[in-house]
């Protein structure tokens, strides 16, 4: 098998393919009707593992800048993220004994200041960063304080050197989103106080392969991560994994919380070494695991085109709620377009009256699903399933019902108001 490219993190040749999901645009490139008939990029979806450090990753086709040039993804608007956000820093708050008037609280990917204004709301010293600069401007409109630029070792050392060390680190799916990892990595040891916590969110990889979620697989999610693999990474630059949670965001989480090696203020839990053994039993650190991989994709890739086709040979209308950034993974790969789907709705403002990349269907405000009545809704963001089914529940008016394509196509009725 031919050698495509060296690992991110350790260097070693990428030999093993975990999937390969063909040509996609980037997920969040939302098109503008001017744009709809001008030739639109598509890169290589090709994820491969590292047989050494067992890292899962996709190739860089495109640079961090031109993907968070104009970002489409607004955390704000997930109620349920909002209230994730709001109970984690509770949490910490509870756990550590933080003092609002001593803590310095950075997040990396700060987003729209969704979770460092609840930190502020409780007098807390907070700085976001975040290079997508319509987002940031967004939170700096809140009154968050917000780097509009990258976070690695170089804005991290010039933090230091302005006398800046947080206490805190937080980092919710941001992990997954550098190219360059280890320099990433190296800048959160920097500019971490000596016996200051880092938390990172990130994909759970046993998840992902356990049930089906390859639409998780974007180009803006440059790794995939295991916790064994993690630790390694982080290790390697001084950092220690001492606590992790299993979370059931994103369709199944985790959340580590670490620390500088050399900080013997926190103890390592058992359920660390107990989660990497659960990880060890369920096959991640054999290649055989991910080869296998490619196989239960393409079944979960035919089970939703054969709901689909039935539906619409039975003369039902089709919309999809949440054009999801990672609902574009799986629209372009199974190759489900306008011939399928009417429309589809999200509360983004951003992206209402813009195109989903590749495939080309309009995006119209939530409204749209009253005014006229689909039979069938297709749920891109599955993950929050629950939640959007309880806002749109008034589809059992007509009779109305959910499609919900992860980790296999099932079809749902619409809970009676």
């Amino acid at each position: 098998m031919a050698v495509a490219g060296s690992c991110r993190f350790c260097g070693s040749d990428l030999e093993t393919t975990m999937v390969d999901l063909g040509m996609h645009p980037l997920c969040e490139s939302f098109l503008d009707e001017s744009q709809l008939d001008e030739m639109e990029p598509f890169y290589p979806l090709h994820v491969r593992v590292c047989g050494n450090c067992f890292l899962a990753q996709i190739g860089e086709f495109v640079t961090p800048e031109q993907i968070f040039d104009d970002y489409a993804y607004f955390s704000s608007y997930s109620t349920s993220w909002l209230e994730h956000a709001r109970r984690y820093v509770e949490m910490m708050i509870d756990r550590f004994g933080l003092d609002a008037s001593a803590t310095k609280v950075l997040e990396i990917a700060s987003n729209d200041g969704y979770l460092l204004q609840y930190f502020q709301t409780r007098g807390f010293q907070v700085l976001g960063v975040e290079p997508a600069g319509n987002v940031a401007a967004v939170a700096e409109e809140k009154g968050v304080p917000t780097l509009g630029e990258f976070f690695g070792d170089q804005l991290a050392d010039r933090l230091v050197s302005e006398g800046y060390r947080a206490d805190l680190v937080v980092g919710n799916n941001v992990l997954a989103h550098t190219p360059e990892l280890n320099g990433f990595v190296e800048g959160v040891r920097r500019v971490l106080a000596p016996d200051g916590v880092a938390t990172f969110e990130f994909p759970h990889l046993l998840k992902l392969i356990a049930e089906n979620q390859f639409d998780t697989i974007y180009h803006e999610h440059w790794s995939y991560f295991s916790l064994r693999t993690a630790k390694k990474v982080l290790e390697a630059h001084g950092l220690a994994i001492f606590d992790v949670e299993e979370l059931t965001t994103h369709g199944g989480s985790l959340r580590v919380f670490v620390k500088h090696q050399d900080d013997r203020s926190q103890d390592v839990v058992e359920r660390v070494d107990s989660l990497v053994q659960r990880e060890r039993e369920f096959g991640l650190f054999d290649l055989a695991t991910y080869i296998g991989f490619s196989d239960k994709v393409e079944e979960t890739k035919r089970k939703l085109l054969s709901a689909l086709i039935t539906a619409k040979t039975a003369g039902e209308s089709i919309a999809i709620y949440g054009a999801a950034g990672k609902g574009n993974t799986l629209l372009n790969y199974c190759g489900i377009g306008t011939d399928f789907i009417e429309y589809a709705c999200d509360l983004n403002t951003y992206k209402q009256g813009r195109y989903t990349p590749g495939t080309h269907i309009p995006i119209f405000s939530p409204e749209r699903i009253r005014e006229t009545k689909p039979d069938l809704i297709l749920i891109l963001p599955w993950n929050i399933k629950e939640e959007i089914m309880k806002q749109i529940s008034y589809i059992s008016e007509w009779g109305g019902r959910f499609l919900v394509p992860i980790p296999e196509a099932q079809i749902y009725e619409a809970p009676r108001q």
